[in-house]
């Protein structure tokens, strides 16, 4: 059994996380990290790592970006392997997970659903194909999210922008500005409401013709499992940064 740690232990997805893992004959969560300290599941949870004493195998990263030192601290004093899906990054952070892959195997990915990665193929191959098209990205979720635009939104952009042959410039607002689209943009809108899991919906508007390529969460177990099969994957792995395609490719 590869043992876990689950930080973000009590939050929407640590609880399903929990849930999940179970049920599983391959994972054990021997602990959690939490503000919030109540026990939920057969584990303790403590407030930080500072009050951890149990073995580790993998860490799982599944809360506040806030949080994201103190796991990475804990991770390379000890060399265990991370897995990150924090949302909300800053350039900073990130930064900080590619000084810590040099030393210990981080896996990090802004949507742990295999689904939303191959949207994320699809849109590339879309983008070359359909040159000249605008681009929009329009992401929906529950009105809970503190983060927006998500960074599953903001990686689809990032995909596309890279496979563009001049950089595209993202525009999040529209209401201050009036003035036609430009052809180098890419419009990313965040919608907030009710219990949306998550929606992302990419669009390629061109003359007298729309594509569009669109990824539903009807449940955040998808995040979950993936979060899981990211741990066992990670276990044993080398230091460096790895990434959903890696898990996809089995690499």
């Amino acid at each position: 059994m590869i043992k876990i740690a689950l930080v973000g232990a009590n939050g929407r997805m640590g609880q399903v996380i929990s849930r999940m893992a179970a049920d599983s004959d391959k994972v054990e969560i021997v602990c959690g990290i939490d503000i919030n300290t109540q026990k939920n599941f057969d584990y303790p949870v403590y407030e930080s790592f500072d009050d951890v004493t149990e073995e580790i195998d993998v860490i799982i990263d599944f809360s506040h970006h806030n949080s994201l030192l103190g796991t990475l601290c804990y991770a390379t004093k000890y060399e265990k392997p991370a897995v990150i899906a924090t949302t909300g990054l800053t350039e900073e952070k990130k930064n900080c997970l590619e000084i810590a892959s040099k030393k210990i195997p981080i896996f990090f990915s802004a949507n742990m659903s295999l689904g939303v990665n191959l949207i994320i193929e699809l849109a590339k191959k879309a983008t070359q194909v359909l040159n000249g098209f605008d681009i929009e990205i329009i992401e929906k979720h529950h009105n809970q999210k503190l983060d927006a635009p998500s960074g599953t939104a903001l990686a689809i952009a990032d995909a596309i922008n890279e496979t563009l042959e001049e950089p595209a410039e993202y525009i999040y607002d529209r209401h201050s500005s009036r003035k036609k689209r430009s052809k180098n943009e890419i419009g990313i809108h965040a919608v907030r409401g009710g219990t949306i899991v998550g929606e992302h919906d990419i669009l390629f508007a061109g003359c007298d013709e729309i594509i569009e390529i669109k990824h539903t969460a009807t449940s955040r177990e998808i995040f979950a499992s993936g979060a899981l099969s990211a741990a066992i994957f990670m276990y044993g792995k080398k230091r460096g940064m790895y990434s959903m395609s890696d898990l996809i490719k089995g690499e």
